[in-house]
């Protein structure tokens, strides 16, 4: 197959042989045929929408820690608690994904049954975008919230210079009728930690306030972030840009995603480390029925009457308009849909080596 490559030797790929080259890795690795499929659907989408680094970006992350033996490719989901509004499920350490569609899928049908839900998950991993399983709530008529903590402290807080805390990414989403829904996905730190493992993938510089070195001292040297003991910012980057917002979210998602099902906090020490074959990450899921509160449609009416009433804020740069949450990847989408998904040179190497050590498939050529 042939694939377009652009002056700066980006590949441009079609959604669906992404998602095969991921698919195949994962086969590879062991991962059942059923969990492949859902993890690598999951994958694809965060790259068909613009957030390329929850996507195919992550193999090479996932291969290290398949190697350091703390992620469970064969892992058994179990359903450790359930009552008619709540559950508990442990997602035997392996990656995220598939117990995080289990939790979504109960929380929709919960809410739906009574009104409100809240599913945790822990022993998990990194589970993606974290609004793909708010936009699933959405879709089926309700508001969406959904956490998750992280492999690490790699985040200091503001005034400190040590990690403390993960990039803890918390998703809310809501349904419309006449606009897309409302769909906030925001990590609570100035960017996804992806975005500075994208930029050292190839060899680029950082913008000042993405991280800080060993001393809290800004940095726009990927690999001081990467192996030199260098911290991520709170979202606000900086205590006078309101970096204690940032902090402060991240701390509440810490305590929804961890506390609430009993998994590891990012400060408990060997955070990760603790149990072979398991990152010890918790998330937390949570679905409201709106017709709990209102007749049938108007919450949808009333939402789509706040994105339209942001839409008509005048832009200061009338070549970019106003947009509302979520709209920015529905943007990227439709344009990907033609484009093909665009796959770097360092990240391409990287993939075509993964897949020669594990014996796949290797469709980007």
């Amino acid at each position: 197959m042939t694939f377009r490559v652009d002056e700066n030797d980006v590949m441009w790929i079609p959604k669906e042989a992404v998602r095969e080259q991921i698919a195949n890795i994962l086969s590879a690795w062991g991962m059942r045929s059923e969990h492949v499929k859902i993890t690598s659907t999951v994958m694809v989408d965060a790259d068909s929408c613009g957030i390329d680094t929850h996507g195919i970006s992550m193999i090479p992350p996932y291969e290290d820690r398949r190697k350091r033996n703390v992620i469970t490719l064969d892992a058994d989901i179990t359903v450790l608690k359930e009552t008619a509004t709540t559950a508990l499920i442990d997602a035997g350490g392996g990656l995220g994904y598939v117990p995080s569609i289990l939790a979504t899928e109960m929380c929709i049908n919960k809410a739906k049954e009574y009104g409100m839900s809240a599913v945790t998950v822990k022993e998990s991993a990194h589970f993606g975008a974290t609004g793909y399983y708010t936009r699933m709530m959405a879709d089926a008529g309700l508001i969406g919230i959904a956490t998750t903590n992280g492999s690490g402290p790699r985040t200091a807080p503001t005034h400190g210079k040590d990690g403390k805390l993960s990039t803890n990414p918390i998703a809310f989403a809501a349904p419309t009728k006449k606009n897309n829904p409302f769909s906030l996905d925001m990590a609570t730190t100035t960017v996804a930690a992806g975005k500075i493992r994208n930029k050292w993938n190839e060899g680029q510089k950082l913008p000042f306030g993405w991280a800080s070195d060993a001393d809290g001292k800004p940095s726009d040297d990927p690999e001081v972030y990467i192996s030199r003991g260098g911290t991520q910012t709170p979202l606000g980057g900086t205590p006078e840009g309101g970096s204690h917002k940032g902090y402060g979210l991240a701390a509440m998602v810490e305590i929804l995603s961890a506390s609430f099902c009993g998994a590891s906090l990012d400060s408990s020490p060997n955070h990760g480390k603790n149990k072979p074959g398991s990152m010890e990450i918790g998330h937390f899921f949570m679905a409201i029925d709106p017709t709990q509160f209102l007749e049938e449609g108007e919450l949808e009416n009333s939402v789509d009457e706040l994105i339209d009433y942001l839409h008509a804020a005048k832009p200061a740069n009338p070549d970019q308009p106003v947009m509302v949450a979520g709209e920015p990847e529905n943007k990227i989408r439709m344009e990907r849909q033609n484009t093909g998904i665009p796959i770097p040179p360092g990240l391409r190497g990287q993939i075509k080596e993964i897949a020669r050590q594990s014996n796949a498939a290797f469709v980007f050529e």
